[in-house]
């Protein structure tokens, strides 16, 4: 039968020599693909689930195979529900904001015109606010191999789709982690260009001077083709910048926390020790390693949700809630509306501003040549803890991921052991936004030396 042919976990590469060699063809993959998403609906991965109802055009529209001028093709992949496709709702997560996009992204344009396939849109947490994947009112979206636990957010549908064997990759976007958190939780690389290096047209914007559109997939190599194909100036994007990618070359040092890291929740004697394996693993790939104090990139951390740049959220966001408050998520309105308090004046957005700025100045004295790594995050909790503590539990997912755009970093978030399904854990690589070739090369070579996978126990489910 056609789906024992097709593997469990879908890649870019498999894909590719599977259509060269005649194993498949596109459409029993896609056909596949809307079984499975059939089988596995309680998991709440998609708002516009695959169909071939609406994917048999894209079908239809395919060229003929070409590796040089369609490195993608027939390859498909899933979208969060924050960024466009024309002809199919964009819902951000809240069915009272949906609307009908006559243009894609410019993103999913690119990917499409290199033969990539949509196969659907992703759940989120709603208006992507959240880092735990159980925001929304299509559901919680549950993690893909230990289903109690939360999948991460806000791109949680995103990673899920990957990680489940429903796309090869999958577009989320990533303000303060929402392209870093699921992917560790979920066993992924999360890919996080800089700020501007793709086009954010077509995206609802979270925070707009901040956002950014990630991919997840299941290598390096794989985020990084995405990344040369969905990278360039747009200039019908205000937020678009030209930042060209160099040759990869190791850093000189790798920078990492002098104290150790904060982790929490049931599982942090666990994640505990997966950081020690990484931070031994770190220090054996020939950079020189350095322990640095990381205050302040926790206090550039704390300006997004406790200072006056929560505000550019109410900026985008605030008109849609107060005119339909009863259809937003009870804490993502919670959220949005702290954005709109008094104290928030011009005043205090510029001392935040200029606070900024100087942690902006030190972590590029600090960083330069060099690439920090810390934990994706410091824990994981279940989907009921979340929904007894929402707030406290979400904060705790953004320890290590909320300053990142703030001072202009680039980052790739990749797993600690990349068999592990009973535990996932991973760690961050960041670098100055035009010295990704640093934490490209760097991330490659902690990879290859992974401790070989064959013998261990793969625990947790299999989607």
């Amino acid at each position: 039968m056609t789906e024992n042919r097709i593997p469990e976990q879908l890649t870019i590469s498999w894909l590719q020599q599977a259509y060269a060699s005649g194993i498949v063809t596109p459409e029993e993959v896609l056909r596949e693909i809307c079984r499975r998403a059939g089988r596995l609906e309680k998991k709440h991965i998609w708002i516009t689930p695959p169909s071939m109802t609406w994917i048999q055009a894209y079908l239809d529209h395919l060229p003929v195979r070409d590796a040089g001028r369609y490195p993608l093709w027939g390859i498909p992949f899933a979208i969060k529900d924050n960024i466009d496709l024309a002809g199919i709702p964009t819902t951000a997560a809240c069915p009272a904001y949906a609307y009908m996009p006559d243009d894609s992204a410019t993103v999913v344009k690119k990917l499409i015109a290199a033969g990539a396939i949509p196969v659907g849109k992703t759940n989120l947490d709603q208006f992507a606010t959240g880092l735990v994947g159980t925001r929304s009112p299509y559901g919680e979206v549950e993690n893909a191999y230990v289903p109690e636990r939360i999948s991460g957010g806000s791109s949680s549908g995103s990673a899920v789709s990957v990680a489940s064997g429903l796309a090869a990759f999958a577009l989320g976007t990533d303000t303060a982690g929402s392209g870093r958190v699921p992917a560790m939780l979920n066993n992924l690389i999360g890919y996080k260009p800089p700020l501007g290096a793709w086009s954010t047209k077509g995206v609802v914007p979270a925070c707009a001077g901040l956002d950014c559109v990630t991919v997840f997939t299941h290598s390096l190599d794989e985020a990084r083709l995405i990344d040369r194909i969905a990278r360039g100036f747009d200039k019908d994007c205000c937020w678009s910048r030209n930042i060209s990618h160099l040759p990869d070359a190791m850093p000189r040092v790798i920078l990492l926390p002098q104290d150790e890291p904060e982790f929490f929740g049931d599982f942090a004697e666990e994640f505990r020790k997966k950081w020690n394996e990484a931070v031994s693993r770190l220090n054996h790939l020939g950079a020189a390693v350095l322990y640095v104090d990381i205050t302040l990139f926790q206090r550039a951390a704390r300006l997004l949700y406790e200072g006056a740049f929560v505000a550019e959220r109410w900026a985008d966001l605030g008109d849609f809630v107060q005119n339909h408050p009863n259809e937003v998520f009870p804490v993502t309105r919670k959220i949005l509306e702290s954005g709109g308090r008094a104290e928030y004046t011009a005043a205090r957005l510029f001392a935040d501003w200029h606070e900024l700025q100087t942690y902006r100045h030190q972590s590029a004295v600090m960083m330069e040549h060099a690439v920090l790594v810390l934990p994706t995050a410091g824990g994981t909790y279940t989907r009921e803890q979340v929904r007894k503590d929402p707030v406290r539990t979400n904060s705790k997912m953004g320890l290590y991921t909320n300053h990142c755009n703030l001072l202009d970093l680039a980052a790739v978030a990749v797993p600690q052991d990349s068999v592990d399904r009973k535990d996932p854990f991973g760690i961050t690589f960041f670098s100055l936004h035009h010295e990704e070739h640093l934490l490209c090369a760097a991330a490659k070579a902690f990879l290859k030396a992974e401790p070989a996978a064959e013998g261990k126990h793969i625990g947790g489910n299999k989607s």
